[in-house]
C-alpha cells in the first residue's frame, strides 16, 4: 500500500505562485533594441506564437517539476504485507568474555586443541540458532562491557556479530560486574518473567565500575535470572624450554572465580555450569534450550520500502531537459550568426531598409 509519511509538505504547493504574485519584480536595466516595424515584417507573427508555446512549455515542466519535488518530499513509502513476530519466547542477553585470557589453547576437540574464543563461537553460535522463539541481544566485555547487538529476533546478525568478535577489543581485563550491569540496562523494561542473562568468562572481574555481587544484587531486584558458565580446563601441557623435554602440566583456570559465580547465579535464581571442554560447553547450552517460553503480546511487523527517490528523479530528469534545451538553443544562435555574412543580416528572411 502506498502512503505518505508528510503529506502536509502538499501544503506549499501555491508558493511559487504567491512569491511570483507578490514579490517585487526585479529591474531590468540592460540595454533594449526597439524594433517598430518588427510585428510587419514577414514570418513575425509566427516567430511570436512559436516564442509563446516555448513560454507555456517552459512552464509546464517547471510546474511538473515542483510537483514532483514535493512528492519527494512527502516522503512516499511502500507498506508491505503485515508480518506476524513470534509471540512467545524470552529476552535473552548472551554476554561473552573477550579479554586476552580467551586466547588460552586448552580446548581439547577430536584430538585437537583449540583456543577457548574459537570453541565458544562455536556452541553459542548453534545456540543462538536455535532459539527462534526469543529476542536475543549480544553483550562483549573485557575491560569495558559494550553492547553489540541489541534485542532482536534477527538471530543471524546476532550469530554474525558473535563470529566476527575479536579477542582484546574490549580491553585484556575482565569486567563481570559492568556486563551484569549493562544487562540490567537493557532488561528490566522487559515483562517480568522473560528476563534471562548468560553470562561466559574464564576469570575473574578484574575491572569495572562496579563489583559483579553488587551486580547481581541489582538483577535479582530487576527480577533477571543470572545463568553463569565458567571455561576453561582444568589442566593443559605446557612444552618445556627444551621441547618435549621438561614439559610440565598447569591448571589454566587458576584465575576463574568459580566462587563469585556461583553466588551471581544463586542470588538471581539462575545456575552455574563449568565448562571444561567443548562437550561441556554443547551439554550446559542444550540444558539452556530447555527454558520454558512464556506469552507475550503479540507483534505485528510491516515491511516498508522508501519511494521518495522515483519522483526526485523525475524531477532532476526535467532540469537536465531544461538544460539541455537552453544549451541546444544557444548553440544554434552561433551557429546561425557565424553562417550570416556581415552586412547581410535579416530578420526572418528580410532585409530591414537601409
Amino acid at each position: 500500500m502506498l502512503t505518505l509519511q508528510w503529506p502536509w509538505m502538499f501544503v506549499l504547493l501555491p508558493l511559487p505562485w504567491l512569491v511570483f504574485r507578490f514579490w517585487p519584480a526585479a529591474r531590468q536595466e540592460d540595454a533594449a533594441l526597439l524594433v517598430p516595424f518588427y510585428r510587419q515584417l514577414p514570418g513575425a507573427e509566427v516567430a511570436e506564437k512559436t516564442g509563446t508555446l516555448k513560454k507555456f512549455g517552459t512552464l509546464a515542466v517547471l510546474v511538473l517539476m515542483w510537483l514532483a519535488l514535493l512528492c519527494a518530499a512527502a516522503r512516499p513509502i511502500w507498506l508491505g504485507e503485515p508480518v506476524s513476530l513470534p509471540a512467545s519466547g524470552r529476552d535473552l542477553l548472551l554476554a561473552v568474555d573477550i579479554s586476552g585470557s580467551m586466547e588460552t589453547a586448552d580446548m581439547q576437540w577430536r584430538g585437537e586443541q583449540f583456543d577457548r574464543i574459537t570453541i565458544v563461537k562455536a556452541v553459542v553460535g548453534d545456540f543462538v540458532e536455535r532459539r527462534s522463539s526469543d529476542r536475543l541481544g549480544l553483550i562483549l566485555f573485557g575491560t569495558r562491557a559494550y553492547l553489540q547487538a541489541p534485542l532482536t529476533f534477527d538471530r543471524s546478525t546476532v550469530k554474525q556479530l558473535l563470529l566476527e568478535a575479536q579477542l582484546g577489543f574490549a580491553g585484556e581485563k575482565t569486567a563481570i560486574g559492568d556486563a551484569i550491569g549493562l544487562a540490567v540496562k537493557r532488561l528490566r523494561q522487559r515483562p517480568l518473567e522473560s528476563r534471562v542473562l548468560i553470562l561466559l568468562t574464564d576469570g575473574a572481574n578484574t575491572a569495572g565500575q562496579i563489583t559483579p555481587l553488587k551486580a547481581a544484587e541489582l538483577a535479582a531486584q530487576a527480577k533477571i535470572r543470572v545463568y553463569t558458565i565458567g571455561v576453561g580446563a582444568d589442566e593443559m601441557t605446557v612444552p618445556g624450554l627444551f621441547g618435549g623435554f621438561g614439559a610440565r602440566r598447569i591448571n589454566p583456570s587458576a584465575d576463574l572465580d568459580e566462587t563469585t559465580l556461583s553466588s551471581i547465579a544463586e542470588q538471581t535464581g539462575g545456575r552455574y555450569f563449568r565448562a571444561r571442554d567443548p562437550a561441556d560447553l554443547q551439554a550446559i547450552y542444550a540444558e539452556l534450550d530447555k527454558l520454558e517460553p512464556i506469552e507475550q503480546e503479540a507483534e505485528v511487523f510491516r515491511p516498508t520500502r522508501a519511494l521518495f527517490y522515483w519522483p526526485l528523479g523525475v524531477c532532476l530528469a526535467l532540469a537536465g531537459l531544461l538544460l539541455l534545451q537552453r544549451i541546444l538553443t544557444d548553440l544554434l544562435l552561433r551557429l546561425r550568426a557565424l553562417r550570416v555574412p556581415a552586412g547581410d543580416a535579416t530578420i526572418d528572411g528580410v532585409k530591414p531598409d537601409a
